[in-house]
């Protein structure tokens, strides 16, 4: 799948989806083989993520990663050529964004870090196709700029992803306005139903969720027109390293990516 499939596929929506952060050697295969076999049957294109490690924590004894820079990118490629998908991973500066192109199809630009210049035009001379989430602090009319830094650096091939905006201190709320108004700028728009339901900011550093209402989110994003869905999934999320608490569990992906099939089609 390259970039033009993904913006020119009208039909059905593409998923984008994996664990929060590469745990351990086995534990991506595990999940990136469920979910290459759940897509192929449903028809929908999919791009596996995973953090090779995660750079905006809480708290200093959070986990960020396996310790390992190269072997988790390295697995992110052999997950690539494995299951013969895109693979995407999200990057912190420009270095990470020369490094990490040799490994992956995608790079993601945080939302925490969407309006760093110097990022974006790094990652954008990559050549790879730039998947920029939309900072909780901003409005969606406002990622024109994000869009404009790295199309003026050489790179057309952008992805925008909502993931929800601060609400008082310790909330998120989705406001599905910011799914067309992001397509306004001619690329295609994901819903990130799984960290727009976050809970941040939580007295203990570890941030919140409320999973049970990510069947929710995804289904209005399907019936507002969303180019794609994201979302984190794991095994047993209770258990799982990093961002657990708005995970939802691998074997519910396939009933909520089957109910909202049903949803695009009926629109």
């Amino acid at each position: 799948m390259d970039y033009d499939q993904i913006k020119n596929n009208t039909n059905s929506f593409f998923l984008i989806a994996g664990p929060c952060v590469i745990e351990d050697e086995q534990m991506p295969y595990d999940i990136a083989s469920k979910l290459v076999g759940i897509t192929a049957r449903l028809g929908i294109d999919f791009i596996f993520k995973a953090s090779y490690r995660k750079a905006n924590r809480s708290r200093l004894d959070s986990f960020t990663g396996i310790g390992d820079d190269e072997k988790g990118l390295a697995i992110l490629k052999d997950i690539g050529k494995m299951f013969n998908v895109p693979v995407l991973t999200d990057i912190h500066s420009d270095v990470e964004a020369q490094k990490a192109a040799q490994y992956v199809d995608v790079l993601q630009i945080p939302a925490f870090l969407c309006r760093q210049t110097d990022l974006l035009v790094a990652a954008a001379k990559t050549g790879k196709i730039i998947n920029i989430k939309k900072g909780q602090f901003l409005s969606a009319s406002s990622m024109r700029y994000a869009v404009e830094k790295v199309r003026q650096s050489g790179n057309d091939k952008i992805m925008l992803t909502d993931r929800g905006t601060m609400f008082g201190y310790q909330d998120l709320i989705v406001d599905f306005r910011s799914i067309p108004v992001m397509q306004n700028n001619g690329v295609p728009v994901i819903m990130d139903i799984t960290h727009s339901l976050q809970q941040p900011n939580q007295q203990e550093g570890v941030t919140g969720g409320q999973p049970k209402m990510i069947e929710t989110i995804a289904k209005a994003a399907i019936a507002v027109g969303a180019d794609g869905i994201f979302m984190e999934t794991h095994p047993n999320p209770s258990q799982a390293k990093s961002d657990g608490a708005n995970m939802l569990p691998l074997d519910d992906v396939e009933a909520l990516l089957t109910k909202l099939l049903k949803i695009k089609s009926a629109i």
